[in-house]
């Protein structure tokens, strides 16, 4: 399986949380990075964007050799980036033969916007229809969809205005939909929707729990599960990592599954 992500220096998130998590479920992971970032438990410092053609350059040397059976998106910082994934995606014929799930990082933990307005549009143009499955969370549901969701008839709005924009199926993750008592993520394939909720953790040490997910989705994806499976196993998992999870440094702590290490 293949992860396109940017590197996470303090080991919480982004390629070293899906390389993790993708061990744990017996998946073998190639990696294709797309930024070096500068940041630990207080935040993202900085970082150094790789150019589209190495980006390229990764994702074919790896697909033409080994080949994949599923693949994740993670951080893609600018429209280059973007449509440099795209196009590999369409020139390689990876459309129809590998589920792809976009994790649409564009959005900091206190909501504010990571990606300028081209790289959206980039996403939204020329990704989203491209993705199996896109996780976006509610900050990055409001960047993308224009929608403020405050309560389950809002995140059934906003499922539908983004499966508008193409892909196969959308997640709208509920992690921090406060209005309800539980964690509710809203799975949508443009007909049904399908809810998984699990017990709210109120754990401050949550860094990497987006990635976690997207992870264990595609992982399972790679195994063979269908979607709405895949999407539960991967609710079961960032859960059970939450619970395990512990602090580090001066700021956010990060999930773990050292629970799998027992089991």
């Amino acid at each position: 399986m293949l992860t396109i992500a940017g590197s996470d220096s303090g080991g919480g998130a982004g390629l070293q949380a899906d390389l993790r998590t993708l061990a744990l479920l017996g998946v073998h992971a190639l990696a294709a990075v797309t930024a070096v970032t500068v940041q630990n438990s207080l935040g993202v410092k900085g970082f150094h964007e790789v150019p589209p053609g190495i980006i390229e350059g990764q994702v074919e040397a790896v697909v033409t050799d080994i080949g994949i059976q599923a693949a994740k998106t993670g951080l893609l910082p600018s429209a280059a980036s973007v449509e440099t994934v795209a196009g590999c995606w369409r020139g390689l014929g990876l459309a129809e033969s590998a589920p792809l799930v976009v994790d649409p990082v564009c959005a900091s933990s206190r909501g504010e916007a990571l990606l300028d307005p081209a790289a959206l549009d980039a996403l939204r143009i020329e990704l989203f229809p491209l993705a199996s499955l896109i996780t976006p969370n509610l900050d990055e549901v409001r960047l993308l969809a224009g929608i403020e969701v405050t309560d389950p008839a809002s995140q059934r709005r906003a499922a539908r205005a983004l499966h508008d924009l193409g892909p196969r199926w959308v997640l709208v993750k509920g992690g921090h939909l406060r209005s309800v008592p539980r964690s509710p993520d809203l799975l949508f394939d443009g007909a049904d929707f399908h809810l998984f909720d699990a017990p709210r953790i109120d754990n401050v040490n949550d860094h990497g729990a987006g990635d976690t997910l997207s992870a264990a989705v595609a992982g399972a994806l790679a195994h063979g599960y269908p979607m709405p499976e895949a999407v539960g196993f991967g609710k079961a998992w960032v859960t059970a990592c939450l619970n395990e999870a512990y602090p580090l440094g001066g700021g956010r702590g990060t999930v773990s599954a050292s629970f799998r290490l027992r089991t």
